[in-house]
């Protein structure tokens, strides 16, 4: 394909975790969504004495974390007939579930509930047909946007992390930018996934990784010295937990991206050279009307699955004073941002999913809008999370990434009596090992910028709290895991 000549010099993606499209954007007007007059409902069990859950707008916080592996999306989507099963699966894994909790799955959040995400919905373009790239978990997904495939891989990690297990070394799209000369960086809350993919480990890569802060001084510098390519990662963790990932509470993501959005707008020349994508990397359980279709394998991994089909449908929202106000309805999966990108910028190939991928380009117009919002609401996030038990245990996520640092903390050269100590504060509960995730972070990246030359970052300090199976693919037998 040849370049995609655009205004736009500047594309920043946002990527939330685990809700569907239904869930955040499917009552606004002209979408592909819920029909209010005939709402659609799940059973929640296969039984005479099923109970039936209809979509209603009263979505709260759910206190329970949906199961999205891949053998449990299989059964929302084919479960109980087309897209019949979410609340049978969310029954199946917890039983002892309430019929209020269990409604929650089906539940959507009304008209303007999310201050900051339906204003930009409505002022600009929604995508309806946005899937996740794969009917599975967070990992899989979001290496999906960093680099066209998993290597085989949908099984999140655990706690005790394997590394010749998920041993990411894939060709990415920072590899690509590169290449081409292009800048990136990636701004992060706390303990960034994308860290998880091998080549980003170097130090002329792991030195382009900052903390949020740095997002917003970079907003009010030159725009011309912003990145070409910026990915945001959301806080995993902790008291300041804005990823979306249930059970937090959705205002706290609803805030960050309408600072992330206030900030770019209030920099003129960076509003009119910046592409801003908002996403979610898969639906987390909640329904979704909705049935994905095929999709094209990205190459020949399929040690855990086949990857012949999308996910479900997530939020997605294009936001630029070059996109205009309304719907799309083309069907686009995480690789279409690679698709757009790898055009724009001749970038090199990145597998097969990549190149089948539709881009979004057509939604990019010729003529500057004046009429865009000058900034959008913040969402008074009354910490819920404050009345939960301040012990909660880490969610399937959050152990993945905790699991994950320690093979940063072992490319870390440090005194080994620090090591020691890190390992003993884990043991005073899920707050300490948060903490302990941020500072192997922080370390390692401190490490690496000073291979790489680069003036060293400084984070605002973290305050510590005290404590107070194997999926089998669709059509095919499972292979073993490939050693590294």
């Amino acid at each position: 394909m040849p370049p995609t000549s655009d205004p736009i010099q500047h594309v920043i993606v946002l990527m939330f975790e685990n809700r569907s499209f239904d869930h955040l954007l499917g009552i606004l007007p002209g979408v592909n969504g819920v029909d209010v007059s005939h709402p659609r409902s799940n059973r929640d069990s296969l039984g005479p004495g099923a109970a039936s859950y209809a979509q209603q707008p009263v979505a709260m916080r759910l206190d329970l974390d949906p199961r999205h592996e891949v053998e449990n999306v299989a059964t929302q989507l084919d479960g109980d007939g087309p897209s019949g099963g979410f609340v049978l699966d969310f029954a199946n894994a917890y039983p002892s579930s309430t019929r209020d909790e269990r409604q929650e799955i089906m539940n959507y959040f009304p008209k303007g509930a999310l201050p900051a995400l339906h204003a930009l919905a409505e002022a600009f373009t929604v995508c309806d047909n946005w899937c996740s790239s794969v009917p599975g978990p967070t990992w899989t997904n979001r290496f999906f946007l960093h680099s066209g495939t998993s290597l085989g891989r949908v099984v999140m990690p655990s706690a005790n992390f394997h590394l010749q297990w998920h041993f990411y070394d894939q060709t990415t799209l920072y590899d690509r930018l590169n290449d081409a000369g292009k800048d990136w960086k990636i701004y992060y809350g706390d303990v960034p996934q994308s860290l998880a993919l091998v080549h980003q480990w170097a130090p002329r890569n792991a030195a382009r990784y900052h903390p949020m802060g740095a997002f917003f001084d970079d907003c009010q510098a030159e725009a011309a010295a912003f990145p070409a390519f910026a990915f945001i990662e959301p806080s995993y963790f902790g008291a300041g937990q804005n990823d979306q990932h249930p059970a937090t509470d959705v205002r706290a993501g609803d805030a960050l991206l309408g600072r992330v959005y206030n900030a770019i707008r209030a920099n003129q020349a960076l509003w009119e050279s910046t592409l801003f994508i908002c996403l979610h990397d898969e639906h987390g359980g909640f329904f979704d009307h909705v049935m994905p279709g095929s999709a094209v394998p990205p190459d020949s991994h399929t040690e855990e699955y086949t990857f012949d089909r999308y996910g479900v449908r997530v939020p997605a929202v294009l936001i630029s004073p070059w996109i205009a106000a309304g719907v799309e309805h083309q069907l686009f999966d995480h690789t279409s941002v690679l698709r757009y990108l790898t055009d724009k910028w001749t970038l090199g190939p990145l597998g097969a999913r990549t190149a089948a991928a539709a881009s979004f380009a057509g939604s990019v117009g010729t003529t500057l809008r004046t009429d865009t919002p000058v900034s959008v609401p913040i969402a008074a996030a009354q910490a819920r999370a404050a009345i939960a038990p301040p012990q909660q245990p880490l969610n399937t996520l959050q152990q993945s990434l905790l699991g994950f640092t320690q093979v940063l903390d072992v490319r870390t050269i440090e005194a080994p009596e620090h090591k020691v100590a890190r390992l003993s504060q884990m043991l005073e509960g899920p707050a300490s090992q948060a903490d302990v995730a941020r500072q192997r972070v922080e370390r390692f990246l401190a490490q690496q910028r000073g291979a790489a030359g680069a003036p060293p970052v400084v984070p605002k300090p973290h305050s510590r709290r005290k404590p107070t199976p194997k999926v089998s693919p669709r059509g095919k037998t499972k292979a073993k895991r490939r050693p590294r």
